[in-house]
């Protein structure tokens, strides 16, 4: 399977979106309810609706940027937030994305790209990050699909790609995930080394 700009395009005019909840998510609001620095610079890779990054707008944070593959779900999220600057909604691969961020918010993301990959994410992250930039977000701790998004895994899984990048401050079951989520989550904040 081609997990291509085609295929995302679309999965979003077809409006097949389930892992899309409609809102952001509570362990993101919480954290991002915390943070004072209205400047910081942060990525929202593979945003999607970008719930996100709309909240975070309407709060002020002045420097969000949101990476997507497809077009399409870029021109919707400009559409419902015609005030979210233009310049900040990338369309293009993540992976040849260049650029520094204090930091990078995870959300479905990790779950939607092919797994193969993973390690290759993890350096990407560790080399967008400015030195102690935060990768932050959720990754399912379940197994889900072996042939197509939202491919899932395990904590023991993922370590082993963030470890030789990232102090892994916190990787742990999200106690905040919303109810059809609860215990499939975990929650990670990862400090760049």
């Amino acid at each position: 399977m081609l997990l291509n700009e085609i295929f995302w395009d679309n999965k979003y005019k077809s409006e097949q979106t389930g892992w899309d909840i409609g809102s952001i998510s509570t362990p993101l609001k919480e954290y991002f309810d915390q943070l004072t620095n209205k400047e910081l610079k942060i990525l929202i890779p593979g945003g999607g609706n970008s719930y996100e990054a709309e909240y975070l707008h309407k709060k002020g944070f002045k420097n969000v940027y949101v990476v997507d593959i497809s077009a399409t779900v870029l021109t919707n999220f400009q559409k419902r937030v015609p005030s979210f600057p233009n310049q900040c909604l990338i369309n293009i691969d993540f992976f040849e994305l260049n650029d520094s961020f204090d930091l990078i918010i995870e959300q479905t993301f990790f779950c939607a790209i092919n797994p193969d990959l993973r390690p290759k994410y993890a350096s990407k992250m560790s080399e967008l990050l400015l030195t102690n930039g935060k990768l932050v977000g959720l990754f399912f701790n379940i197994p889900l699909f072996e042939n197509n998004p939202p491919f899932g895994g395990t904590k023991k899984e993922y370590i082993p790609y963030f470890k030789p990048y990232f102090k892994l401050d916190i990787i742990e079951d999200s106690y905040n995930s919303i109810l059809e989520r609860r215990a499939n989550e975990l929650f990670i904040k990862f400090i760049k080394k």
